[in-house]
């Protein structure tokens, strides 16, 4: 029986994993680098240890990619997260601003059974509150159609479907707009100097975004 992963190598995985957009894309180092927040020189040193476990193919200059075992085990973790992500909004009432921290910590939970009952006693939700897919227990992800906000037209009426910043301080600011998942949103006017948007809600509110937040929302089309 292989020695479980320690925690710091499971994060790696999960990162390498997003990094790729969940495709088989080669991830470069510097950028892992930065996203884990540590000096390069370590992380080769963990990619050596990832590599010789069977976990990721590394190969100097030529950047990483996961193994399909270590593809496994990326989305299981993110299972895990998104889950309890979920479980902590709907069942204990965090705010979606204060879920992602403890859900790092419980998503390195082992037990197959727990997160079986959990996901059941969820009612199999399909994404969690950041609008993020939950794959099911064959690491299969729900289909989806969002797009970006910045993608629409004038005139276009939309519908929330998650954030791709998941920050405490910008998923703050936007409940201080009133805006969440499911909120509905027409585009007044998109700004010819710096594309920010002028929009108006479902209660006939107007709402400015700069085009950096309207790039971090996606939606669909109402």
């Amino acid at each position: 029986m292989s020695k479980p992963l320690s925690l710091t190598e499971e994060n790696y995985l999960k990162t390498i994993f997003s990094l790729s957009d969940g495709q088989d894309n080669a991830v470069n180092t510097s950028a892992l680098a930065k996203q884990i927040n540590i000096a390069s020189s370590s992380v080769t040193d963990m990619l050596k240890r990832l590599g010789e476990k069977g976990y990721i193919h590394y190969e100097k200059y030529q950047g990483v990619r996961l193994t399909d075992s270590g593809r496994s085990i990326a989305i299981n973790i993110i299972r895990k997260h998104r889950l309890w992500e979920v479980f902590l909004v709907d069942k204990l009432h965090f705010s979606w601003d204060e879920v992602h921290e403890v859900a790092e910590q419980l998503e390195h939970i082992r037990s197959k059974k727990l997160t079986t009952r959990l996901y059941e006693f969820l009612n199999k939700p399909k994404f969690d509150p950041h609008g993020d897919p939950i794959p099911d227990e064959n690491g299969n992800f729900p289909d989806m159609e969002r797009n970006m906000l910045t993608d629409f037209n004038e005139g276009d009426t939309v519908t929330i479907l998650g954030v791709n910043d998941d920050s405490p301080d910008f998923l703050k600011y936007l409940e201080q707009l009133n805006l969440k998942l499911g909120s509905i949103l027409t585009i007044n006017t998109i700004l010819s100097h710096d594309r920010s948007m002028e929009l108006r809600n479902q209660h006939n509110k107007t709402i400015m975004l700069s085009y950096i937040s309207c790039q971090h929302i996606f939606c669909k089309k109402s």
